[in-house]
């Protein structure tokens, strides 16, 4: 596990006691070696209680990981990629550093309402009109 503070953001930055990881046997390719070894990883970050999250950062890293997260508010990912420990261990916390990445980035600006043009109104009712037309003159008069 990292030992040092990671710092994503002025808002998000994951501490080591955070984090928890623990080892379990992967499906994949091994060989035998996959019956043996506890190569996959599951990597839980307890983001309800993290200090180093802001709490619009909190709230939308537990959205963007969906299924990923708890009722408690803990994101676990699994990461079972490769076939040594090590290398798992950073894709799993590689992973963990993309979501909180996405989860820190600014909000869009909001959207600006645009009224149509006047040609294009103009436009579509003159269209309107012709459709109208056309379906008046194609229907059959009853005369009296």
């Amino acid at each position: 596990m990292a030992e040092e503070i990671i710092h994503i953001s002025a808002e998000a930055a994951i501490h080591p006691d955070d984090l928890t990881e623990s080892f379990i046997r992967a499906s994949g390719p091994g060989g035998q070696n996959v019956n043996k070894v506890a190569t996959a990883v599951q990597l839980r970050f307890d983001a309800a209680n993290a200090p180093g999250l802001s709490p619009r950062v909190r709230a939308r890293a537990l959205k963007l990981a969906g299924q990923r997260a708890t009722r408690d508010g803990v994101i676990q990912i699994e990461a079972a990629r490769f076939r040594t420990q090590e290398r798992n261990r950073a894709d799993a916390l590689e992973r963990l550093v993309e979501l909180l990445t996405k989860a820190a980035e600014p909000p869009p600006p909001p959207r600006k309402k645009t009224k149509p043009t006047k040609g294009s109104v103009e436009r579509r009712l003159k269209s309107k009109a012709g459709r109208s037309a056309i379906k008046r003159l194609r229907s059959r008069r009853v005369d009296d």
